[in-house]
């Protein structure tokens, strides 16, 4: 699948160390990288469909400090999609209240109805598009800008949508970070230096914590603010969903 990483902290936090652990899993990730950081009140993001140890862009980015109170970071194994910059994530984009959104994913989505109309809507071809799209629409049709409620929208949402799908994500606003996994032991955190770090597996040999099972939850200012109910769509391998992603992925 891919790996994600992420930062929320309440200072800018350098992030190079994790990155270079990172990124050095790219290998066997080698669709693609991303790289988004919070800058001046804005989101600046790099990505590129290639390896990314084997990315200039990258290896020069990496060579100055990396520093931000809020980045997600992502490398991409494909599976549904191309091997193309527009399946590349981190997705970024802005709700109707020009509050600007962005989403990392890994995971598959096999089955879940409501993303199905952003097939003819997205700019690439995955289903984490979809996905990003689907929340934002789902925002705007809440028309709300109180915390409480956009987070117990996005907890019904990501709970339904758990369903039958391996869904680990990060989304954020630039304020919040929402975080989710239902596969066992695919997603951690590190608490350091008023920072919450986040990532596929451990990158260090640092206390890393596994993320709260099946629940959403949302972390401000590098500390959980809220956890929502847990649900009971753990997505647990099966050999029909292996025999699907072989064929999507024999087709790339």
């Amino acid at each position: 699948m891919c790996m994600l990483f992420a930062v929320n902290a309440a200072q800018s936090f350098e992030a190079n160390a994790y990155l270079d652990a990172f990124f050095a899993n790219s290998p066997k990730h080698p669709h693609g990288w991303g790289l988004a950081q919070m800058r001046g009140g804005g989101m600046v993001i790099k990505k590129e469909c290639v390896e990314a140890r084997k990315s200039a862009a990258l290896a020069q980015l990496l060579k100055k400090p990396i520093r931000s109170r809020l980045m997600l970071a992502h490398i991409r194994y494909a599976t549904i999609g191309n091997v193309d910059p527009a399946n590349c994530h981190p997705f970024s984009g802005f709700d109707k209240r020009r509050t600007r959104w962005t989403l990392i994913h890994n995971g598959t989505i096999f089955d879940y109805r409501p993303i199905s109309p952003y097939m003819k809507k997205q700019k690439g071809e995955t289903d984490s598009e979809r996905v990003f799209l689907y929340l934002i629409d789902e925002l705007d049709r809440l028309g709300s800008s109180d915390p409480d409620e956009r987070f117990e929208l996005l907890e019904r949402i990501v709970a339904d949508m758990a369903k039958g799908n391996k869904l680990n994500l990060v989304f954020t606003d630039g304020e919040y970070l929402y975080v989710h996994t239902n596969c066992r032991e695919t997603l951690f955190y590190l608490e350091k230096d008023g920072a919450a770090v986040f990532a596929t597996a451990p990158l260090t040999g640092e206390r890393w914590r596994a993320v709260p099972f099946c629940t959403l939850v949302a972390f401000k200012d590098g500390a959980q603010v809220r956890a929502g109910s847990p649900h009971d769509n753990e997505y647990i391998e099966n050999a029909e969903n292996v025999r699907m992603l072989y064929r999507i992925f024999s087709n790339l």
